[in-house]
């Protein structure tokens, strides 16, 4: 977009990122929110939604100059139910000015009493999730799963907790539990995503002293089950974690309705440790940041067993402060952790570690296979390479439990398989070959042909033998 001249309470058409342009009107910024520094930009209150965010003014266009040529280009119900808004505020404006200025109180009383309002509404268990407000939307993107709490994991160790806020704080049945030199931070700790790593990355939190909120965002977990959203718990704590399965969801976790994002507020703190690409944690984090949070990437290498021994090994990149803030959580959940600078470093070495250990796993099955169908035995097979240079727990582990049949998930087959698959786009982005990736990748998709997504990678063997 062209850039213009614009100034405050003017209605514009406000492009962020690579979501559409979407009719907004330039307001005051909270007091408490600081001015991104470097290219001139007005703080954009987005029509439709509870969205605002700092926007680029080259990222800006006049609302009735260009309202035909975006009416043309933008077809989606919500955008309709956004442009409706403006004419509405329009119709209104000629009789009563309309302020649409953001409360300027950044305490969670005075965001409870603004645009927090929308979370008061608390659903039942059995009660599918239902926006507060028709048009709580962001953007194009949307989340049909219902929110619920799981503790199947936990609950035997831990004692709940309800706070005032609602939100659901756990801690450890013992909260004097401080490990050695670990001194637990006393801000309130947030997790959204109890899977096969945030389970054991939660229950070390807490045993470390730490009082953690957690929200889950499969409805179907056995145990106990609470309706709550991501943006409640973002609201009411200082830093918050998140660990889903893959791009999708974690934008949807971000940008979908009652998300992440609508309970950012300035110094509210987001780490994310999802396993994703470059792409997407770079564009979270603009958002993040656009609504004066500080933002921190942190995916971790390992697997359940080492996620339930705090033995994760965590590779972080962004906001050099907040990792530092993020000290006793991180020494809670692994034995230790790399800062790799600017976001995207963190997504792009997680990516290739992950390559790497995806190809080694099939390499593994193939020797395997093709020591038995060689009349070989394959439990020599093991022996011998446990006496040699590849000698490994991951090997030994993967090779017994593969010899017994045993293929519990330690690590999802199709988890693996798509981190391959983002390994070889980042390969390609820079023309530089993958061929091995590449070649495992075929594996593993071979082995979800043979319904194996849902067990360990060690399945990827299966591949080989039907």
């Amino acid at each position: 977009m062209a850039a213009v001249s614009l100034r405050l309470g003017d209605l514009v058409w406000g492009k962020l990122g690579r979501y559409p342009p979407w009719p907004g009107k330039i307001v005051n910024p909270p007091k408490d929110l600081k001015k991104p520094r470097g290219k001139k930009c007005f703080f954009v209150k987005f029509f439709g939604t509870e969205d605002h965010a700092w926007i680029k003014v080259e990222q800006l266009k006049p609302y009735h100059a260009h309202k035909e040529e975006m009416i043309k280009i933008n077809k989606g119900k919500r955008f309709q139910q956004a442009v409706d808004a403006v004419e509405e505020f329009l119709r209104r404006a000629k009789g009563k000015d309309q302020d649409l200025t953001i409360p300027e109180s950044s305490t969670i009383k005075g965001m409870m009493a603004g645009p927090m309002a929308a979370f008061k509404w608390q659903p039942t268990v059995n009660e599918p999730v239902k926006d507060a407000d028709p048009h709580f939307h962001h953007f194009l993107l949307s989340q049909t799963e219902k929110p619920a709490v799981c503790y199947q994991a936990i609950t035997k160790k831990l004692k709940i907790c309800e706070e005032e806020t609602g939100s659901t704080s756990i801690q450890a049945a013992d909260s004097t539990a401080v490990n050695g030199s670990i001194t637990p931070t006393d801000k309130k700790i947030g997790f959204l995503g109890l899977g096969l790593m945030g389970s054991g990355i939660v229950s070390n939190l807490l045993k470390m002293g730490h009082t953690v909120t957690v929200w889950n965002r499969t409805a179907e977990k056995e145990g106990a089950r609470l309706g709550r959203t991501p943006a409640e718990v973002v609201s009411t704590c200082d830093i918050t974690f998140a660990c889903v399965s893959d791009p999708k969801a974690a934008k949807d976790l971000v940008l979908g309705p009652s998300g992440v994002l609508q309970g950012i507020r300035p110094g509210k703190c987001y780490v994310d440790m999802s396993t994703v690409d470059a792409d997407t944690v770079t564009e979270l984090a603009q958002v993040i940041v656009s609504r004066g949070g500080r933002f921190l990437e942190a995916p971790v290498s390992g697997n359940q067993q080492l996620s339930n021994d705090g033995m994760l090994v965590i590779l972080a990149a962004g906001d050099r402060g907040l990792y530092e803030d993020c000290s006793s959580c991180f020494q809670a959940m692994g034995k230790t952790s790399f800062f790799l600078g600017e976001v995207g470093n963190a997504a792009k070495m997680m990516l290739i570690v992950n390559m790497v250990q995806g190809s080694f796993m099939a390499t593994i099955a193939e020797g395997l296979t093709l020591a038995q169908v060689t009349g070989q035995s394959q439990q020599t097979f093991l022996d011998i390479l446990n006496q040699g240079q590849l000698a490994s727990i991951f090997l030994d582990q993967k090779c017994q439990n593969i010899l017994q049949g045993n293929f519990k998930p330690d690590f999802y087959l199709k988890y693996i398989q798509k981190d391959l698959r983002l390994a070889i786009a980042l390969g390609d982005a820079v023309n530089h070959p993958t061929p091995m990736a590449a070649a495992a990748n075929e594996v593993y998709k071979r082995a979800k042909a043979l319904d194996q997504s849902d067990n360990d990678m060690s399945a990827v063997y299966r591949a080989y033998i039907h």
